[in-house]
């Protein structure tokens, strides 16, 4: 059997990543290693017998699928996370990175150990595999190949024990903070509501006008009163249905349909009037509700009001379904290829929407090629830029920084001209999953064989080294941004999520999604940072 698989990389490759995802799904006390599993997998077969190995370019490839994906789908919320408290979230973040690489350099003096082996555990502690991959890359083109054979062996082993603590330290962290600091999740939830959406889901509400206050005035006019988070709808006024507009006047006894999330329903509802029940959303009379898939590239990366669909058709876009989560349609939103939009519209204007949005899941599906491609293209070649830091330090983002910084760019930007930049979302889900489990495959195997060689006391001090750098790293940031900087709790435990077993725990902690907006806000940049900062920690340790 090991003459088989060492002859079939290929085989060897699908049988580590099939065995790998399955373990990675069974969960223990409501945790599971998750596709982590793929990586310790990896190493079990590489142990066995040295002659089990994948080709680099496996790994390499699926590293920059991998991050690329991850850049171009988190590019529009890392710059606008950063134009409201921008200096201030940066500041407080970049600090909180490097006091995490200052501790692992402390951890290096007191264990004596490697600048291979601290590094790896910097990276495994911070749950960071493509700052592995890039010290991993950077070593591999800076030395020659027996001594960067064994570099990146140490630099794996140490990875590999401290990698369960860097998702254990975590959780462990916000249970402990959480208690000191007297967190209240559903005050925050409730404070935050406007500002975060904290719904995973949308619903409606039909409201009769009865609040003296709303009579005679324009939707346009109530919005800048009210400063409302939800989509009107349908009216019924004077017997007729009609859509509404920000012409739209509201008057006594109107019946209005809202859609938006239950808190931000009852605000509005408040101010209107009051709930009642109604059938006005069966109503198919004169208009139906339909949902659209967005596949034309010439909608694609425009905002709903760039579209001006009000004077091309009578209808209105309700709310957005994309992944997994509903969305309010405002005229800022900006469309993505896959998006399911829901119309309330004229029945013969269906037609000509859904021709208008292409309406096609296969067409959403699809991946551009040649931006997909040349977006790739691009970020190669920046990241094999050497990159210089005084006289000492010299490093390139490689394999995982170059792809990165360069489709965060592209994903904010989602088009130029006629070229889109963004991946549907279905094949942007699909290519991150299959460029990690290339990438833990191929490094597993790859260094499974060391691994078990130097299974030691070593190991040990590794585990606890990595105990300080995730624990104190994560206290810190949890009491320093609560306290000081004043950041919400529930979005700070999103921010040292840095594995997504972590920051599935938050988000049940919480009990609302303010969580995944810190982790969408911080995770790019860590991204970055975790990556610089890891090679910054060999170089300086090295030398």
């Amino acid at each position: 059997m090991i003459e088989i698989l060492s002859q079939n990389p290929i085989l060897l490759l699908f049988l580590v990543a099939s065995l790998g995802y399955l373990i990675g799904t069974l969960r223990f006390k409501g945790n599971s290693l998750g596709v982590a599993a793929v990586l310790f997998t990896g190493l079990a077969f590489g142990a066995i017998d040295p002659s089990l190995q994948i080709p680099d370019i496996i790994f390499q490839l699926g590293l920059v699928l991998f991050v690329y994906s991850i850049g171009i789908s988190s590019g529009p919320a890392f710059f606008a996370s950063y134009k409201k408290n921008g200096f201030r979230d940066f500041l407080f973040i970049v600090s909180m990175l490097a006091f995490s690489g200052l501790v692992a350099a402390l951890m290096s003096f007191a264990f004596d150990f490697s600048a291979a082996t601290i590094t790896g555990a910097y990276a495994g502690s911070t749950t960071n595999t493509p700052a592995l991959a890039g010290v991993i890359d950077y070593i591999s083109t800076t030395y020659d190949n027996t001594v960067a054979r064994s570099m990146i062996d140490d630099a794996v082993v140490g990875y590999s024990f401290s990698y369960p603590m860097g998702v254990m330290g975590g959780i462990l962290v916000i249970v402990i903070m959480e208690k000191l600091l007297k967190i209240d999740y559903k005050k925050e939830k409730h404070d935050l509501r406007k500002v975060y959406s904290t719904e995973r889901f949308l619903s409606s509400a039909t409201v009769k006008v009865s609040n003296e206050k709303v009579f005679g005035k324009q939707l346009r006019d109530l919005f800048r009163l009210y400063d409302w988070d939800v989509v009107v709808g349908r009216i019924f006024q004077d017997g007729k249905m009609s859509l509404s507009n920000y012409d739209s006047e509201l008057n006594k006894d109107d019946l209005v349909m809202l859609v938006g999330s239950r808190d931000d329903l009852n605000v509005a509802i408040k101010d209107i009037g009051e709930e009642v029940k109604s059938d006005l959303d069966k109503d198919r009379t004169r208009y139906d509700v339909r949902r659209i898939f967005v596949s034309k590239n010439n909608v694609v990366g425009k905002s709903i009001a760039s579209l001006r669909i009000s004077e091309k058709f009578n209808a209105i876009i309700t709310r957005i379904r994309r992944g997994d989560v509903d969305m309010l349609a405002t005229g800022d939103t900006v469309l993505e290829m896959g998006d399911r939009l829901r119309f309330v519209a004229r029945r013969e204007d269906l037609r000509a929407l859904s021709k208008f949005f292409g309406d096609s899941y296969k067409a959403s599906s699809k991946v551009n090629l040649f931006s997909f491609g040349l977006g790739i293209g691009l970020g190669l070649i920046i990241g094999n830029i050497n990159i210089s830091i005084g006289e000492v330090i010299n490093f390139k983002l490689g394999y995982a920084g170059g792809p990165l910084l360069v489709s965060l760019i592209l994903g904010a930007l989602r088009r130029t001209g006629p070229i889109v930049w963004t991946l549907p979302y279905s094949a942007n889900v699909t290519l991150q999953q299959i460029g990690l489990i290339l990438f833990l495959s191929g490094i597993g195997v790859s260094s499974g064989y060391a691994f078990i060689s130097n299974l030691s006391m070593d190991a040990l001090w590794v585990f606890i080294a990595s105990i300080a750098i995730s624990m104190l790293t994560a206290m810190a940031m949890l009491f320093i941004g609560y306290k000081l900087v004043k950041i919400p709790f529930s979005l700070l435990t999103g921010i040292v999520s840095n594995q997504p077993a972590i920051l599935d725990f938050a988000t049940r902690r919480s009990g609302n999604r303010i969580p995944e907006f810190g982790y969408a806000m911080v995770f790019p940049i860590a991204l970055i940072f975790k990556i610089i900062i890891a090679q910054i920690l060999f170089v300086a340790l090295a030398s």
